[in-house]
């Protein structure tokens, strides 16, 4: 069916993985694609990448502006970000850390408590990064990192080199409790119908591709991944199936 009529297309709740993002604007040239960030503590959005960021990102050969096809853009005016570390101190630009927020619309209050801290800063619980230009990189719920033998891992990275795998589906990552490292990978996949691919050949492709400590030691094929309504997946289960099985 025609897809003429179709002018903008936005997105958010979860990363997007680049291969999707960009095929889409291949095949959708006359599009303009809109990713936002926020949550409803700050009432909502904080970043946009607009359909001109896309668009410059993506026909970029610089490998920084290419990168930003990967962000959730740049703050909105009057809103405040900062990338800080464990002990509440901003980090150098592209360093990882937690998101933290600031501005008029930042509620972050709940019945018992209000988290803001510091002067109305409200710490997102995010885990992210911001390039010299101020483009905003979200890694991931810092729940869900993974700490294997004190190192912090994002599942994210290593979902997206399995998504980028041409019979990977769908695909998510945890940490499941490991008695030699505190926690190991878990890997949840759904492949394409009608084709066999083995775990050790899932491994291998993640291992030629990050280090190997990034390699999952367990993987689960499944039919479908568990969602929310909302869409957003639903790690706990996926954790609850690891632990149980």
């Amino acid at each position: 069916s025609s897809l003429s009529s179709l002018k903008v297309l936005a997105y958010g709740g979860g990363k997007m993985p680049l291969t999707v993002i960009e095929r889409a604007l291949t095949e959708l040239p006359n599009v303009g694609f809109v990713n936002a960030y926020g949550l409803t503590e700050t009432s909502s959005t904080i970043s946009v990448l607009g359909p001109e960021d896309h668009r410059a990102a993506f026909e970029s050969n610089d490998e920084t502006v290419r990168r930003r096809l990967g962000s959730v853009g740049r703050p909105h005016a009057g809103v405040e970000v900062q990338v800080r570390d464990a002990l509440g101190e901003a980090v150098a630009p592209m360093e990882p850390g937690e998101i933290w927020v600031r501005g008029p619309q930042v509620s972050g209050q709940y019945l018992a408590r209000d988290s803001r801290v510091h002067d109305g800063w409200f710490p997102t619980n995010d885990g992210g990064m911001i390039d010299d230009d101020g483009y905003l990189f979200v890694t991931g719920r810092l729940d869900d990192v993974i700490v294997r033998g004190g190192e912090n891992l994002s599942p994210g990275e290593i979902e997206e080199v399995l998504l980028s795998h041409r019979y990977v589906e769908d695909v998510a990552v945890v940490g499941v409790p490991s008695s030699e490292w505190g926690e190991t990978i878990a890997a949840f996949v759904v492949v394409s119908p009608a084709v066999d691919v083995s775990v050790d050949e899932l491994k291998s492709y993640v291992r030629e591709r990050l280090r190997s400590n990034r390699v999952p030691e367990f993987v689960y094929f499944r039919g479908e991944l568990p969602y929310s309504e909302t869409g957003k997946l639903l790690r706990r289960e996926l954790r609850r199936f690891s632990e149980v099985g």
